[in-house]
């Protein structure tokens, strides 16, 4: 029997719990809504040091979806946002990179002999992709070459997951950097404008909102809006057990200050771990639930923030730290984000974000070596000095990312299947339904599950339907009327495996070349070698300077051993380069086509020949 009955009980005051409550007051119902930590917002909230505020990482304010959007709106007024401009570089090398690409940056932190190289690898993995392409280093390598994957993504990775690049599941790269390659990057930066046409991803988002002090700024005042309207909200509280019984969940037992409390409801949403809530069940759930529950994994984080007796350290909101020497992973840069939230104008605060696990050595050390640690780094890598370094703080996330590993497919399938017994429970959020989603994505999943209490029937499960990435625009969501209606192109899409048949192992073994990106590469290559070669001509001089590749300007018009020689033998280099990569890849996909539909054509023959003999 219960101490206390409510209508509705939320297990977490992250994004998705609020939002849920929210939602519930706007319809007139009240709920209980339950946080572990002492302040509300989950990963996204704001934390307050003598007068600094800071995230715990960078929260941009940006959907597709007007129905999130306007919450944010109805919360928070517009003076309260500000609109910032977006830019996040790669720090490698004490150099800074663009992403996406910038050709003429890459080339002046790569320097043009790795230039070559790079272009070269990738020519090279357009050649001989590897397959299957069923982990992330295949995956990225095989859309921007060996050398630029190597250069620009595998140390982050590993730093972001702990695991090599090579055991990580495709699924995270498809999702996270889905319709981009060396090539797309190539042609965004030079022709500065999207593709045009229905549903056609048009440019990555640039812009946008964030509030005046944090996103916590939000969820603060969502939590005090649903007190408001009746609702209750308690912090500082842990969910012992979940009671269920039959198809039902009957109640929660909480602790605070170690007062023990059941709380019995009609109606549940959790947005605690998905593998906590299997394990706090009582009585528990059947063997098998609670091994899929135990095999989830997650990602655990840091971040040290130091204040910095210095105006202006780097112009970015945050970058991305590719130096293997060091062990920050990103740096945020909080007063780009908004300059209220620093107290003094002539300071900065940095937070200097680390990937680690519960209860490793990096998560073990005391604040002050944390705090030594990311001072020391902050140096080493040519950011700052450490005497610049005037005071810092540690804040701590458990669970910050659910782990995309070669096991969570299947537990998650065990796990659906059971909850799906449980009719008055619904998982919502990034690690209440184990999914690399951002705070909109959150929100939209806990809209749809109060609207699952007023008799729709949404499967939250289904959200990601689609794989648009949810920071590409397209023109066919611009014109979209009812967004509600198209909440599945909001999801990064899972995407599942799929088993090879005879045809589709057929098929990928003989893969399809891109003529424009191979013929791109190929032309780029032969381009860069005439053009060093000319420059290293001119360079070395000497009385025969000109007599060096003179057969050239029998066929390149306008060729001479000159520094505008060599930009005219790119020129004519890349373009003959160019068809002939084209005329090449046309070819042999001709070619290859052709042998696979006789192949599939004899597959046939014998297929109705056996049919035949059996009369």
């Amino acid at each position: 029997m219960s101490d206390r009955r409510e209508r509705v009980v939320v297990i977490g005051a992250g994004p998705a719990g609020l939002t849920a409550a929210y939602q519930l007051a706007k319809l007139g119902r009240a709920a209980f809504v339950i946080e572990r930590d002492h302040v509300v917002g989950g990963i996204s909230r704001t934390v307050n040091y003598k007068g600094y505020h800071f995230d715990i990482g960078g929260h941009r304010f940006f959907t597709k979806v007007s129905a999130v959007e306007q919450i944010w709106k109805e919360v928070l007024s517009s003076e309260e946002f500000l609109r910032r401009r977006r830019l996040s570089r790669i720090y490698y090398n004490q150099k800074f990179f663009h992403y996406p690409l910038k050709p003429l940056n890459a080339l002046g932190g790569l320097g043009l002999v790795n230039s070559c190289l790079i272009v070269a690898s990738y020519l090279w993995a357009k050649l001989f992709p590897k397959l299957p392409e069923n982990n992330f280093e295949c995956w990225v390598s095989n859309r921007f070459g060996w050398r630029l994957y190597q250069t620009f993504f595998k140390t982050y990775t590993e730093k972001v997951w702990g695991m090599p690049a090579h055991t990580i599941a495709a699924e995270w790269a498809a999702q996270r950097i889905k319709g981009l390659s060396l090539l797309v990057a190539l042609k965004n930066a030079l022709l500065k404008s999207g593709s045009s046409g229905d549903g056609v991803v048009k440019t990555l988002i640039d812009s946008f909102d964030y509030p005046q002090r944090g996103p916590g700024m939000m969820w603060e005042r969502i939590a005090e809006l649903v007190k408001q309207r009746g609702s209750h909200v308690t912090v500082g509280t842990v969910v012992d057990t979940i009671s269920w019984r039959g198809n039902r969940v009957e109640a929660v037992r909480i602790n605070r200050d170690g007062h023990s409390e059941s709380i019995g409801a009609d109606e549940f949403i959790s947005t605690m771990p998905l593998r906590e809530l299997i394990q706090k069940l009582d009585p528990p759930a059947p063997p098998e639930v609670e091994a899929a529950a135990n095999s989830l994994n997650y990602r655990d984080f840091l971040t040290v923030a130091l204040m910095l007796n210095r105006a202006d350290v780097f112009p970015d909101n945050w970058i991305y730290i590719h130096d293997p020497k060091v062990s920050v992973g990103r740096i945020q840069n909080f007063k780009n984000w908004s300059p209220h939230m620093v107290p003094d104008q002539t300071k900065t605060c940095l937070g200097l974000e680390y990937f680690c696990f519960e209860g490793d050595g990096l998560w073990a050390r005391t604040d002050a070596d944390l705090i030594e640690l990311g001072a020391r780094e902050l140096e080493a890598i040519g950011l700052a000095k450490r005497s610049e370094v005037e005071d810092g703080t540690v804040v701590r996330m458990p669970k910050a990312y659910p782990v995309y590993d070669d096991t969570y497919r299947d537990a998650l399938k065990v796990i659906r299947t059971f909850l799906g017994r449980l009719e008055n429970i619904q998982v919502v959020g990034r690690n209440g339904m184990h999914r690399y989603n951002n705070q909109d994505h959150s929100m939209l999943t806990a809209m749809l599950a109060v609207e699952n209490m007023f008799g729709a029937r949404h499967d939250l499960w289904e959200v990601n339907a689609d794989q648009e990435y949810h920071e590409e625009t397209t023109s066919r969501e611009i014109q979209a009327k009812s967004q509600m209606g198209t909440l599945a192109l909001t999801q990064p899409q899972v995407p599942a495996s799929v088993p090879l048949t005879a045809h589709s192992g057929l098929v990928t073994a003989f893969a399809r070349m891109d003529k424009l990106a191979f013929a791109v590469a190929l032309g780029l290559v032969a381009g860069l070698v005439t053009f060093t070669a000319t420059l290293f001509l001119v360079i070395k001089g000497g009385e025969t300077v000109g007599r060096n590749m003179y057969l050239l300007s029998e066929f390149f018009f306008g060729y001479t051993v000159s520094v505008t020689g060599a930009m005219i033998g790119f020129a004519y280099s890349f373009l003959w380069a160019f068809l002939w990569g084209w005329t090449f890849a046309y070819l042999r996909n001709f070619i290859l086509g052709l042998m696979i539909y006789r192949a599939k054509r004899k597959v046939e023959l014998l297929s109705f020949r056996e049919f035949v003999d059996h009369f």
